[in-house]
């Protein structure tokens, strides 16, 4: 069975989650540059098989689209121009830094490995192809 892949998307980092072959499991894969992650996604669907893409839709607190959501659409449209046989699914990702933030304090991780921004963003990424996994089963 092919994976789903989940972007966490920043200007600085892109987090990057990924499901197991049965799509059971959401884990962590990776952060990227943004510059690279072309490159990154081509030599990973070198070797795996990717059903879908899931991205976190960023929005404010009353719904609306937040001042990131413009970054996060252009990379999708990267991503569809680039790879347009691979299907896009959004997820509000409204809490999932907070819920990243949260998850890393009660692992037990030393200070100095707590404030590491990549590891929120890969959680965070986590996260959000959790939740989808979530709404697809319902």
């Amino acid at each position: 069975m092919p994976r789903i892949i989940a972007f966490d998307y920043g200007t600085k980092r892109i987090g990057i989650a990924v499901t197991d072959p049965l799509q059971i499991i959401a884990t962590g894969l990776d952060t990227i540059h943004p510059k690279d992650i072309i490159e990154y996604l081509k030599k990973y669907l070198l070797t795996e098989q990717v059903e879908a893409f899931v991205f976190g839709d960023p929005k404010q607190m009353d719904g609306t689209p937040s001042e990131s959501a413009q970054h996060v659409k252009g990379f999708a449209n990267t991503l569809k121009k680039t790879f347009p046989n691979i299907p896009q699914h959004w997820i509000d990702e409204r809490f999932t830094s907070k819920l990243a933030h949260q998850t890393i304090m009660q692992s037990g991780l030393k200070k100095q490995d707590r404030r590491n921004k990549e590891r929120v963003d890969t959680i965070s990424a986590t996260i959000i192809l959790q939740y989808f996994m979530e709404t697809q089963r319902l």
